[in-house]
This record gives C-alpha cells, structure tokens and sequence, in this order.
C-alpha cells in the first residue's frame, strides 16, 4: 500500500511542473532546482536581474502546493522581530492581568520568499539563517517549531552591489542551492509578451498537498544511490580542494575547496532530482545537473583568479571532466 502511495505521489510531479508552466514561461531548469531543494528538504539562494519573476517563481510553486507563503523584503533597516516575530503586551479582559504574548513574524510559513538578502546587515541575515538551520524560532527562552514542509528561498541582484551585504561563505554554505537565474530565449520572451499583457489569468490547481510533500521528501532520501556514484561525489569533492586536488586548474585558481556538506548535498540532491524524473535510482546525469548549483558557492576562487576572469562555473566544469 505504501509503495503504491510514493507511485501515485512521483506521478502528480509532472503536472505540478506543468501547473507551474502555466504561468512561468521558460526558466525550467531553475524550477526543476527549486523543486529539487523542495524534496531534498533544504533553501535555495537565487542570483538574477530584476524582471525574471523570481518573486512570481516562489508563489506560483506556493500556489499549486496550496502552501502558505510569505514575503519578505529585506532592506537596510529590517530588524530581527520584523523576520521571527515580538512579544507584546496584552491584557486578560477578565481578570485584568497583564501578560506578554508572542506574536509569531512572517518566518512562520512553508515557503518564505527573502527578497534581496544582501541589502540587510548581517544582524537580521543571521536571525533568518537560524530558522534555516534549526527549524524553529527561540524567543524569551521560548522554542515555537516551524511548519513543515519549510522552504526558504532567497534571492539576491548581481548588480548594484555598493551599499549591499553579502553573505558570508559559511552562511552560502547553508544553502543547499545556489541557483542563477539566466535572461529568456527570445521566443519565451515573445511569449511573455503576449501572455502577460492581457486579461486572461492562468487558473492554479492544487496538485500536491503539505503531508504529501513530507511523504516526498520521505521517499527522497529511499531512494537508490550505488557506491560506485557515492564514490565518484566523493573524489569530486575531494578534488575540489587544492590541496587534496590532482586537478591543475584547481591548484592554479582555487583558494579553497567544497567542505563535506558539499557531498551530503549531492547525494541528497541527485536522489530529489532521480524522483522529480520518476526515478528510484540516481544516474551519473543526476549528478552532472546538480554540480553546478550545488559547487558554484562552496568554492572560493583566488585573486589570480577573479583578475582573469575565471569562475566558480568554469572550475565546476574542469572538475567534471577530470573526475570521471
């Protein structure tokens, strides 16, 4: 019976991409990655211009899960209790006595948009990357848990940098994503034209419930992964480091390599993505997909490096072709 539940369940993933497809034009790599984090269980960090819906992304994907969604937009004087929630005074009407009450913040949803991270001290980045990393919130000594399924996707403008934050490594390091947002093709572009200028509105089903994603996210890590794939992570990982590398284009431009939660989120990644394709079993494709998003902030490139131009993506892509 349980078998045929997880059957049913991987089934409706190709109409919940369709369902999204029904107002996102283009961009399906980055929401197959989105969905991918979804099962996988972890938050995603998005890299774009504006005008690349990201915002529109996040709640469409909220909207066919039927899953409660929140926004933040994250400016220079975004305090914590604006991210996690503040006590305030109340007063029982009956007995006249006073007492705080918690009034929880925006972080209590299943998906939380934070819409331009980099532009909030690290202060308040850090109250938001402790739910990230806990599942609840501590307030007056107070636990409140988070609701599950949890999602937090992030997202941050490549451009106009003066004035921003950006994040540590080690807090990029808690993303189990790091996804790029390209411009459309010109035919998807023509066709965003045409649909979004109209009165028609796309009709959202509800296609996956909150307990079926948790059964999903079940079923995610049983999924197969032989010791040959673990194996190849693993050297890939390793090699990645420049003093562990053989690789000479590592040795040549890195600073310093993928830490072991790099292999923890490709293992765990490839298995969301094996049953975001009706897969039980991760194949080599899995990996090669997932390199990119999952490597591209776990690597620190150096000065020599950034002065030729080289990137983190042209280095994942080296380490591809050398690990085999």
């Amino acid at each position: 019976m349980e078998t045929q539940h997880y059957k049913a369940l991987v089934a409706k993933l190709p109409l919940l991409k369709a369902e999204i497809g029904k107002v996102i034009i283009g961009q399906q790599d980055a929401v197959n990655e989105v969905l991918t984090a979804l099962l996988a269980g972890g938050h995603c960090l998005l890299e774009g211009v504006p005008g690349l819906a990201k915002t529109l992304m996040v709640r469409t994907m909220a909207d066919a899960l039927a899953m409660r969604f929140k926004r933040i937009q994250f400016t220079p004087d975004l305090m914590p209790g604006d991210i996690v929630g503040t006590e305030v005074l109340e007063e029982d009407h009956n007995t006249g006595k006073k007492f705080f009450q918690f009034n929880q913040g925006p972080i209590f949803a299943n998906v939380v948009l934070a819409d331009e991270i980099n532009r909030t001290p690290p202060k308040t980045q850090a109250a938001m990357l402790e739910a990230m990393q806990e599942y609840k919130v501590t307030y007056g000594g107070t636990d409140y848990p988070l609701p599950k399924p949890f999602l937090i996707i992030a997202t941050q403008n490549p451009i106009e940098q003066a004035g921003t934050y950006p994040l540590p490594e080690a807090q990029l390091d808690r993303f189990l994503l790091y996804i790029k947002l390209s411009y459309p093709s010109e035919r998807e572009e023509l066709e965003v034209l045409r649909s979004t200028t109209g009165t028609s509105r796309a009709d959202l089903q509800t296609i996956l419930t909150d307990q079926d994603i948790l059964d999903l996210q079940k079923l995610t890590r049983q999924v197969h992964i032989s010791d040959e794939l673990i194996s190849l992570i693993n050297r890939m990982v390793r090699a990645s480091r420049p003093a562990d590398s053989s690789v000479a284009f590592v040795k040549q431009w890195v600073e310093w390599g993928a830490g072991p939660r790099a292999g923890q989120a490709l293992v765990l990644c490839a298995k969301a993505r094996a049953v975001l394709n009706e897969r039980f079993s991760v194949t080599p494709d899995d990996i090669r997909a997932l390199a990119f998003p999952i490597l591209r902030h776990r690597i620190a490139l150096n000065f020599r490096a950034d002065a030729e131009g080289i990137t983190t993506d042209r280095v994942i892509d080296e380490l591809l072709k050398a690990v085999k």
